[in-house]
C-alpha cells in the first residue's frame, strides 16, 4: 500500500512538472501574505501570526494555490492576477521631492506640491517607451535588434542609436539636444 502512494505522489509531481515546466513565478500571494506579516508593528503580535498563520494553514495553503493555480496563470498569461503591480517610491533631490509610482505600464513622476505628472509609458506590442506630460503625449525611443535604439526627435524625425558610450556621445552631438528631455 506504502508503494502504491509513492508511486501515485512521483506521478502526480512529474506531470505537475511537465505542465508548469519554467514556470517559477513570482509566489504574489504567499509573498503578499508574508509582506502584510512584516508590517506588524509589534515583534511579537508578528511572531504569533508567523507561527499560528502555518498552524492554521494559511501560509502552506497560499502556497500551494500560488504553485498550482496563480504562477500557472502568470506563467500563461504573463501576469500574476494577486501580485503587487504599483509600487510608490520618494525621492529626494536638491529640487525637491519626487513620488515615483511604478506600474505595470511605465511610471508616473509627481514632484510633491504639484498636480501634474510626467508619465513613462511602456508600449510592449511596439517596443517603445513614451512620455506624456499635460496631456501632449510624444514617443521617446524604441528598441531595435543589435543593441540599438530607434530616438524620436521633437522635430519628428528619428535617429537609430547604438547604446553604448560612443553612440550616446555621437546622439548628443548630433541633436545637441543633452538637456531636452531632462526639460520637457
Amino acid at each position: 500500500m506504502k508503494n502504491k502512494n509513492i508511486a501515485f505522489s512521483m506521478a502526480i509531481i512529474t506531470t505537475i512538472s511537465l505542465l508548469f515546466t519554467s514556470c517559477i513565478g513570482s509566489f504574489g500571494l504567499t509573498n503578499k501574505l508574508l509582506k502584510w506579516n512584516k508590517e506588524i508593528d509589534s515583534k511579537f503580535v508578528n511572531e504569533l501570526v508567523f507561527v499560528a498563520f502555518h498552524i492554521i494553514p494559511v501560509y502552506p495553503v497560499s502556497f500551494i494555490a500560488d504553485l498550482l493555480v496563480i504562477n500557472s496563470i502568470e506563467f500563461w498569461s504573463g501576469e500574476n492576477p494577486v501580485s503587487d503591480t504599483v509600487s510608490v517610491n520618494k525621492i529626494e533631490t536638491e529640487n525637491g521631492v519626487y513620488l515615483v509610482e511604478t506600474t505595470s505600464t511605465g511610471y508616473t513622476i509627481t514632484k510633491e506640491g504639484e498636480e501634474l505628472s510626467l508619465y513613462l509609458l511602456f508600449e510592449q506590442n511596439e517596443n517603445r517607451w513614451d512620455m506624456e506630460y499635460d496631456g501632449v503625449r510624444q514617443k521617446l525611443f524604441k528598441h531595435i535588434p543589435e543593441d540599438r535604439v530607434v530616438m524620436f526627435l521633437p522635430d519628428g524625425s528619428e535617429t537609430i542609436v547604438s547604446l553604448d558610450n560612443t553612440g550616446l556621445i555621437a546622439f548628443r552631438q548630433q541633436t545637441n539636444l543633452a538637456g531636452y528631455y531632462a526639460s520637457h
